[in-house]
Parts: C-alpha cells; sequence; structure tokens
C-alpha cells in the first residue's frame, strides 16, 4: 500500500484535477500494489494491466486540457459478473473458460465514458451463488482484516467478496459488485467497506450474467459513503437494452451527503433480528435506531420516523427463482462448448431428474444441449438434459 492507494475515491479525483499526480502515476501505483497483495488475498482473477495504462494515458490527456469526465483517470476493479470486451468473463466458472465477450455492459460502459480506469476482474463466489466468496472456481476470496493477535483467514462475505476485499486491501479505488439476496451489503459490513444495492431498475442488468433476473441489481463497493455515492451516479441510467430498467433522471446523490434525514420514514425488517443473533450484533442494531432518533439540535421532534415491518425473507424468493435462472445460465455457459456447431444439433429434450441439474451427452462427441427448458413450473425439481 502507498499513500497514493490509500486515498477515497473522491481524495484522488481531488489530487488528479489538481495535478497532485497523473492517473499514470495513481494507476501504477495499484498495479504494483496488486502484484504484491493479491496473492494473501486473490481479489483478482485476471488483471488487465496494459489496458489499464492505456486508459490511464488517455485520462492524463484529457486532464492536461481541463477536460474528463466524472471518474476522469480513477482505477476501479470490475466484477467477473459484468461482461467487459476482450477480456476475462467467467463469473468465477471452470466452465465460461476462456470467454471473452464481444460487447459491453451498461454498467462499466457508462464507467469507461465516465473516464474510469480498468484494473482487472475481481474474484467472486461462482455464478454469484455464495455467501462467503469460497466457490470460486479460483479459489477463495481472503479477508484482508484479522482478529486482534490471530492469522486466522477469514471470509470477506459474497458474492461480492472480491470486490470488498479489494477496496478493503486498497487494491482499487472501488469496485463494482451485485446483489441478489445481499451479495454486496454481507461482504461490505464483513470488510469495513460501504456497500449500495440501488432500488431496482435504477442500474441496467444489461451484459451482467444473472442469478434472480427479477432480483439482481448492481451497485458499487467503495470506502466511503461519499465514494459509493460518486460512482452511483455514474453507474445508474435508463437502457432500452433492459425493459427493467428505469426512465427517470439519475440524482446527484453526492449533492444529498450530509443532509438531514427528518421527516423521513425508516422501515426496519423483523426478519433481519434472528432468534440466537449474538449480543454484539443486537446491541448494533439498538444504536443505528437509537441515531436515527435522535432529535434535530434545537428541535423537539425526531429525526425521522422509525417503523418495525414484515419482510419476505429472500431465500424463500430465490428458491422460486432458481429453477427458472439457472437453465438460462447453462446455456450461456454451454454457449462456448456449441459455438463450433450449429443448433440443428442439438436435439435431446429434457426429461425428469431428482439430483441438482447437470448437463451430460449421449457420445462424447455429441453436442451438449443448448436449448435447456426454461420453462420449468417453480414447484418442480430442477430438470437435466438426457438422451
Amino acid at each position: 500500500m502507498t499513500d497514493l492507494t490509500n486515498q477515497t475515491l473522491a481524495e484522488a479525483r481531488r489530487g488528479l484535477r489538481n495535478k497532485d499526480f497523473t492517473s499514470a502515476e495513481l494507476t501504477d501505483a495499484f498495479l504494483s500494489s496488486i502484484e504484491g497483495s493479491n496473492g494473501a488475498i486473490n481479489a483478482y482473477v485476471a488483471v488487465t494491466a496494459d489496458k489499464a495504462r492505456a486508459m490511464a494515458k488517455a485520462s492524463d490527456e484529457k486532464l492536461a486540457k481541463g477536460e474528463g469526465g466524472a471518474l476522469e483517470g480513477l482505477p476501479l476493479g470490475i466484477k467477473d459478473l459484468f461482461a467487459t470486451r476482450g477480456d476475462h468473463t467467467q463469473a468465477c466458472s471452470h466452465v465460461l473458460d476462456g470467454f471473452k465477450p464481444t460487447y459491453e455492459s451498461t454498467v462499466t460502459s457508462n464507467l469507461w465514458a465516465d473516464g474510469a480506469v480498468m484494473l482487472g476482474k475481481l474474484n467472486m463466489d461462482e455464478f454469484a451463488m455464495g455467501s462467503s466468496n469460497e466457490s470460486s472456481y479460483y479459489g477463495n476470496v481472503v479477508n484482508p482484516w484479522r482478529k486482534t493477535g490471530s492469522t486466522q483467514a477469514l471470509v470477506p462475505g459474497g458474492s461480492s467478496g472480491g470486490s470488498a476485499a479489494a477496496v478493503a486491501a486498497s487494491l482499487c479505488l472501488g469496485a463494482t459488485a451485485t446483489d441478489t439476496g445481499g451479495s454486496i451489503r454481507q461482504p461490505a459490513a464483513l470488510t469495513g467497506t460501504v456497500g449500495i444495492k440501488p432500488t431496482y431498475g435504477r442500474c441496467s442488468r444489461w451484459g451482467i450474467i444473472a442469478y434472480a433476473s427479477s432480483l439482481d441489481q448492481a451497485g458499487p463497493i467503495a470506502k466511503t459513503v461519499e465514494d459509493c455515492a460518486i460512482l452511483l451516479k455514474s453507474m445508474a441510467s435508463v437502457d432500452p437494452k433492459d425493459t427493467t430498467s428505469v426512465d427517470l433522471p439519475v440524482p446527484d446523490y453526492e449533492a444529498a451527503i450530509g443532509k438531514s434525514v427528518k421527516g423521513l420514514r425508516i422501515g426496519i425488517p423483523r426478519e433481519y433480528r434472528v432468534e440466537g443473533m449474538p449480543a454484539e450484533v443486537e446491541a448494533l442494531w439498538q444504536q443505528g435506531i437509537a441515531w436515527l432518533r435522535k432529535p434535530v439540535p434545537r428541535s423537539s421532534t425526531s429525526r425521522c420516523r422509525i417503523r418495525n415491518m414484515p419482510f419476505r425473507p429472500i431465500t424463500s424468493l430465490l428458491r422460486q427463482r432458481l429453477p427458472r435462472t439457472l437453465p438460462v445460465m447453462t446455456a450461456c455457459a454451454t454457449a462456448c462448448a456449441c459455438r463450433a456447431r450449429t443448433l440443428s444439433r442439438c436435439t435431446r429434450t429434457p426429461a425428469p431428474q431428482a439430483s441438482a441439474r447437470k448437463f451430460s451427452a449421449a457420445s462424447s462427441s455429441a453436442p451438449m444441449c443448448c436449448r435447456p427448458a426454461i420453462t420449468t413450473p417453480i414447484t418442480s425439481r430442477p430438470r437435466r438434459c438426457a438422451p
């Protein structure tokens, strides 16, 4: 870690605009840190050093002219779930070995349009299915934090564990992440970083490998709330390629920082406080509630209204969506294996199977099925392709 890499994103943005250092210097500092530290943390599965340096050089030329976007010259890490044109995009799965898309996700396109620099692709639970980042084909991600006096490796949470660990270890200024049932918020909590899952539709899902399409949402992980606000402003947009994206102006999130929460209603799901929860966690819950209820100075009214509310557990929704989503992900995965063959040769039909979904061929020379059923009733067990 150097003084350059230990900055927040907002501080680095200020330094670049003041010409205290260049984007090339900042990018090289991060690439050096990744080379020296990534082996112990395993946050990156692919480092795009040449592309990063080229992007940094282009940013420096713009900054020298007094031009540049909102993120000009700022190095970021990208979760391996986002398609990046011509670069490693495998959702940290063995079945997508060698896949390099010919297209770019909308979220990353927005970041590059605003001048951000890509350092590489970040580790994650395979296909975003996990909460500890221990299911990646590329191995576990290790939390940069340790218990006092201990050398025991701790998990960073998941599925965006690589994004959270990279930010916590100062291996990037900020990172993209995705959240279906907590995959931004949980790893951010476990690594002492800040993560935001925006409202569904705020960020386009186009070019992001899906887990549960009606729940997935992209968002940022960074060191501070301010940094996340800066990133989300660039990530968010309406997108004609994603009909679920919201056609509303993107607010200036950064301008809202520091404003009072007076008059807001804050909902606290009852289900988030479960039986057997450690006393220290419950104490933190109560402390947060007390802060929100604290009266505004020189006012007799409370800062905001707190409401306990029921919340349907996300796991029940995922159990319903997973049978529908797995075939879509598998179709994406098997596309590489079948790209040299015509789809007309994939003629096998699905057959019921009680075990987890797997795909097999009638012979070693037969192609894998490129047309897995996507109409499986949500009450049925997963099915597999059979001869």
